[in-house]
């Protein structure tokens, strides 16, 4: 049994590896933005389509996937294997990663937008595929637990990425260096490439199996499914809810370069180390959430609630300390999390509620970066990524509950409305170039208006369908 269990961790560990370089990769964008708008002398509005080419690619990548298991009448995962499909989306990855090339020597901003959304394409095969093997790798009962590592270890890729891409372009942070060449940013893409390759090669001679067992959902009589998964309201809304949640999360980052640069007269190579502390923040918030995984004494739970954010915080001065950022502006930051902490305690682990509550926080925290200025705007930007941190198991847990039978369609609707990332985060360059950066962010905040309405609507669509959360949650315990 014991080995059993060794071996299945040891095709967890190199599954996880696709985890981290979602989180790289996404967070590096935020790099690149700025980068980019030097090099080819884009408004805020056009910067964004690195967002855009991106995050798309997901929804399309996912539409394709639909397409041809609907045209083969066969699910295509399933026809090749998991692992061949893994290493097929690292692989479409790594092709993405090689137009950045030619687009670097040509100067070519479409060209290297392709990159990105090639990339994206290989991305949402693999996130089709990972998610179901990380829970089927060992007993389903620490299914949860091995996700948390996971998504664990894509936040370790979100802090980093960003350090190590502003490192490959401008070198150290005490460097004088402000030169935006196009040219510095296709050696760190090439490595990236490699680095997919590799992993590619590695999981397909892993041991990781090339099926998963189902998990049929029992269908409560009392409540017998429909024909289509967009026949329940709190799925419609919750496509929505994804859509505005991807959007406020990505576009808050994507932007804040532009505001640091403009409004605070931060140099681009000085930024990342914010942007950082930005998806830094996300691993604070989740970690914190993960302690709910856990069975431990009530006790022992709190203790965990105030440890593992700190923890967490812990990991970001650290590698900000190797990348020799200067730590000093950012000690004050372990008061922000005082409120994460909160909050997630009042919480009492009901979705809905911490959906509204961590909604209502998001809302202040852009007023309080649109109407402040210097530092304290920065924290209140920053502290977004906190609050953003456990919204997508909130809306993914309330829009397909009560689904039966329509579980898996649903979220496969749901992961097409990650594209939000890109259209949100244009949308808020575009206001940028009509109106003020710092002002844009009142995108967001409508973002979070209608997170607080989907938390408040959807209790009442599922409490009529016979669905209460507060008793679930209580019965659990």
């Amino acid at each position: 049994m014991s080995q059993e269990q060794q071996t299945k961790w040891g095709q967890f560990i190199p599954l996880v590896t696709v985890f981290f370089f979602w989180g790289f990769v996404a967070a590096s964008n935020d790099i690149l933005i700025p980068v980019f708008k030097k090099a080819f002398d884009l408004t805020q509005g056009q910067s964004q389509l690195v967002s855009v080419a991106f995050y798309v690619a997901y929804t399309v990548g996912s539409l394709i996937y639909m397409g041809i298991s609907y045209l083969t009448k066969r699910d295509i995962i399933n026809r090749i294997g998991y692992k061949n499909a893994l290493a097929l989306g690292l692989t479409i990855s790594a092709l993405g990663t090689l137009l950045f090339y030619p687009a670097a020597n040509n100067g070519s901003f479409p060209l290297m937008l392709s990159g990105l959304f090639i990339v994206g394409l290989g991305f949402s095969l693999q996130q089709t595929v990972a998610n179901p093997l990380a829970i089927s790798l060992g007993p389903i009962s620490t299914g949860s637990q091995r996700l948390t590592m996971a998504g664990g270890i894509n936040n370790f890729g979100t802090t980093i990425g960003p350090l190590i891409v502003s490192f490959a372009i401008f070198g150290s942070a005490a460097s004088a260096n402000t030169d935006v060449s196009i040219e510095s940013v296709k050696i760190p893409y090439l490595i990236l490439g490699a680095a997919f390759i590799l992993v590619a090669v590695l999981l397909k001679f892993s041991s990781i199996p090339d099926r998963v067992e189902e998990v049929i959902e029992i269908e409560d009589v009392t409540r017998p499914s429909k024909k289509s998964a967009l026949q329940y309201p709190q799925l419609i809304l919750g496509m929505i809810a994804i859509f505005v949640y991807v959007g406020v999360e990505v576009s808050t980052a994507s932007n804040l370069p532009d505001f640091m640069e403009s409004k605070l007269g931060f140099a681009t190579k000085d930024i990342a180390p914010y942007v950082s502390l930005y998806w830094a923040s996300l691993m604070i918030g989740r970690w914190t959430g993960a302690v709910e995984a856990f069975s431990v004494t009530a006790s022992t739970q709190k203790i965990l609630k105030f440890l593992a954010p700190y923890i967490a915080f812990g990991v970001f001065l650290v590698v900000n300390a190797i990348a020799k950022s200067d730590l000093t502006p950012f000690y004050v930051y372990a008061l922000v999390i005082v409120v994460l902490i909160a909050a997630d305690i009042a919480s009492k682990g009901n979705p809905a509620r911490m959906l509204l509550i961590f909604s209502t926080l998001g809302i202040t925290a852009l007023l309080v970066g649109m109407s402040t200025t210097g530092m304290l705007s920065v924290y209140a930007f920053t502290s977004v990524g906190l609050f953003c941190s456990t919204l997508w198991p909130c809306i993914f847990t309330l829009a397909i509950s009560g689904l039966g039978k329509n579980t898996n369609q649903g979220s496969n609707f749901l992961i097409m409305m990650i594209m939000g990332g890109g259209i949100v985060s244009w949308l808020q360059g575009v206001v940028a170039d009509k109106t003020d950066i710092q002002f844009s962010y009142i995108v967001g905040v409508a973002c979070f208006v209608y997170l607080a309405f989907y938390a408040w609507k959807v209790s009442g669509i599922l409490r009529n369908q016979g669905i209460d959360f507060d008793k679930k949650v209580s019965g659990g315990h």
